[in-house]
């Protein structure tokens, strides 16, 4: 099989873009192959791998013309990725499939996404965040309370005293899955400053990323709540890619800023 592709990166979580405009090229985009793309011995190497493809072609519902079908580094189908869809849009504009004076609207399986562009930076409106329950989660021999909160994917937010008590992250941490059956993205997070933190996370399929937007807008929203802030508020969270911002607005919805950068493109023959 011969296809094009493009290398991308938010903060270094890193993507593999197959553009496949009206779905002729990749097909249901079976696990085993996306798992593939992203090993980082045997494949191009990436957290997760993005499909361009129209709504339309992909039988989705979306206000815009374009979807992000996006998979984990292991193959699952995930709802959402704050870093990605931004180095989606990039590619969007890129290519001049959109016009980036936008507003860009992209649809997600979390539902449709705004996206605008200014300074070489791109904002995302990532909806309006659901606030849960406390859970238990456990890494290194440690065990923490974690929050609930959910930004079109699942996290489970820690406060830690310090980052490196979550050990290495190679394995899942524990996790309570009564709470998050489909499995969860976990977030440990210390302070830094006011409105100022920084985290790491482990991604439910893909292992420590060297970020995640929805858990940053997750790591925002839950220190938000445990400040008392009130809304409009903003917060700069620090990841090992980078750093992101995210605003939690008076209409609740979190507008999530950062950059995003294509690295590498080309056309593969696909030996399976």
């Amino acid at each position: 099989m011969t296809f094009p592709w493009l290398k991308g990166h938010g903060t270094e979580n890193d993507f593999v873009l197959l553009p496949d405009h009206d779905g002729t090229i990749h097909g249901e985009l079976e696990g085993a192959f996306v798992a593939a793309l992203c090993d980082r011995r045997r494949g191009i190497g990436a957290d997760g791998v993005m499909r361009v493809i129209r709504a339309e072609a992909l039988g989705e519902t979306s206000a815009g013309e374009w979807f992000m079908d996006y998979r984990n580094a292991d193959g699952s189908v995930s709802e959402m990725c704050g870093n990605g869809i931004r180095v989606f849009a990039l590619h969007l504009v890129q290519q001049g499939l959109v016009d980036p004076a936008g507003p860009i609207v992209v649809g997600t399986r979390g539902g449709d996404k705004t996206i605008t562009c200014a300074d070489d930076l791109f904002s995302v409106d990532m909806g309006t965040p659901e606030v849960l329950g406390v859970s238990k989660v456990s890494a290194a021999g440690n065990t923490w309370e974690a929050q609930d909160v959910r930004t079109g994917n699942p996290h489970a937010v820690a406060f830690v005293d310090q980052l490196d008590d979550a050990g290495s992250l190679l394995t899942q941490p524990d996790y309570d899955e009564s709470v998050y059956p489909e499995g969860v993205n976990i977030e440990f997070v210390v302070r830094q400053g006011e409105r100022h933190v920084a985290m790491r996370v482990h991604e439910r399929g893909s292992g420590e990323t060297r970020s995640c937007g929805t858990g940053a807008c997750a790591v925002a929203v839950a220190t938000a709540v445990a400040d008392g802030a009130e809304r409009p508020t903003s917060y700069r969270v620090d990841v090992p890619g980078g750093t992101l911002h995210v605003t939690w607005n008076a209409d609740n919805h979190i507008v999530l800023t950062g950059p995003a950068e294509i690295v590498a493109q080309g056309t593969m023959d696909w030996i399976a």
